[in-house]
């Protein structure tokens, strides 16, 4: 499968967002987007005027970059966010972070969504008491997310748990430290995602 395999700093400077792709780093000095905060390329400092549907594009790019997904993926996303009872873009965002790997990076067990999908995939958790390596498992209330036995000794890990407490755990979760679990309370609330995101730009742009 296709994957983004260049400098994720590149990523931020070019949504003019500081996106915390890259964990711990990007709340120190070394930020690159704190160091330079325009746009990548020669012409980056230019002034530049964007039409209705290239706000709406980069809107969509930002939010697809930021959960890490590929354009086919985040279709499939709004689809179904479609589909749903209630605001299609709340409901859209809510899929997004019911996605395995938003969540284990949400718990504190990895410094980023990137990492959380490689942790994932490398079978490190357990949902409900079952292996799941699947990134985009949407999990449900009430489930739980543990660490495994033999995981929970591993750097990554070790040092997401120590930093988490930088930018803390969301309401909708709960977790246990002592033993490395998770529980999901609910589901979030729009006004528990703190991300600087317009999903109705998104709205507007799968609408034309």
């Amino acid at each position: 499968m296709a994957r983004y395999t260049e400098s994720v700093c590149r990523i931020c400077r070019r949504e003019n967002l500081k996106l915390f792709l890259k964990g711990d780093r990007c709340y120190s000095d070394k930020c690159a987007y704190e160091r330079r905060s325009y746009p990548p390329g020669q012409h980056g400092q230019g002034r530049k005027k964007f039409s209705d549907y290239g706000i709406q594009l980069r809107e969509k790019q930002k939010v697809k970059r930021m959960y890490g997904l590929l354009e086919r993926q985040f279709r499939f996303y709004f689809h179904k966010a479609e589909r749903q009872k209630g605001v299609t873009g709340t409901n859209l965002l809510v899929l997004l972070e019911r996605r395995l790997d938003n969540v284990v990076y949400r718990l504190g067990f990895a410094n980023s969504r990137a990492q959380g999908r490689q942790l994932v995939r490398h079978n490190h958790f357990v949902v409900n008491g079952k292996r799941v390596n699947i990134p985009s498992y949407l999990i449900k209330e009430n489930d739980t997310v543990e660490v495994k036995e033999k995981s929970r000794n591993i750097v990554p890990i070790a040092e997401a748990m120590e930093a988490v407490a930088r930018r803390g755990v969301p309401q909708w979760l709960e977790i246990e430290k002592d033993k490395f679990k998770g529980t999901i309370k609910g589901y979030p609330a729009r006004d528990e995602l703190t991300m600087p995101i317009q999903e109705q730009l998104i709205v507007e742009l799968y609408s034309k």
